[in-house]
């Protein structure tokens, strides 16, 4: 049985957060979505907070509000191919799964092989593949994606990434250095600024 306590936390992230998001899809993907599934044990009881939420290896899940206007931009469509850079927990991925449904997928990249097991296991049953390799370098295999979803913060984005972007393909991503953030949408060679945003760095390499 879910939690009420929860269901109820869940119905108020939606009225008090994502009121303003402006793709339906994406408010219906959250609602149906438990998100305290994806994150620790301790945390569960913040699941619908608007802030980020601490998932182990120094790493977090980022805010629902965040969360949405990063889904919204992404303007997602059944079939459609995914890269998701940073997997994280898995919450992104779930999502972004739900919103490609039917016949798309998502290929998910995590530099940190100690995150890998459990997000897999939260993720069993979706159309999602969860790769331990550095995000700078995507999943050529996989390419052309039709979307690529960041969840880190970079300096300016990887020529990798860009090259694996399909024609008419739109990227997310937040950039900057220090406490100085913006989400940046890219599409069509040009760069929108979407919000100011609070993202752990974009690390190259693999633990």
């Amino acid at each position: 049985m879910p939690d009420p306590i929860l269901l109820r936390q869940r119905q108020r992230m939606l009225r008090d957060h994502l009121a303003d998001c402006p793709d339906p899809r994406v408010v219906a993907a959250m609602a149906a979505l438990p998100r305290e599934d994806f994150v620790p044990p301790d945390a569960r009881a913040s699941s619908y907070a608007d802030g980020a939420l601490p998932i182990g290896s120094g790493q977090t899940i980022s805010q629902p509000r965040t969360v949405a206007l990063m889904l919204a931009a992404l303007r997602l469509a059944p079939g459609q191919r995914v890269l998701d850079v940073g997997c994280g927990s898995g919450y992104a991925a779930a999502l972004l799964a739900d919103l490609v449904a039917p016949g798309g997928s998502v290929t998910a990249v995590e530099r940190l092989a100690a995150l890998i097991p459990s997000a897999r296991s939260r993720l069993a049953g979706r159309a999602v593949a969860v790769h331990h390799a550095d995000g700078h370098s995507g999943w050529p295999a996989g390419a052309p994606y039709d979307a690529i979803h960041v969840a880190a913060v970079a300096a300016d984005i990887p020529e990798a990434l860009l090259a694996q972007l399909a024609p008419q393909g739109r990227l997310v991503i937040p950039l900057g250095t220090g406490e100085t953030q913006e989400l940046w949408l890219y599409e069509d060679g040009r760069r929108t600024r979407l919000a100011e945003v609070s993202f752990v760095p974009f690390l190259a390499g693999t633990e």
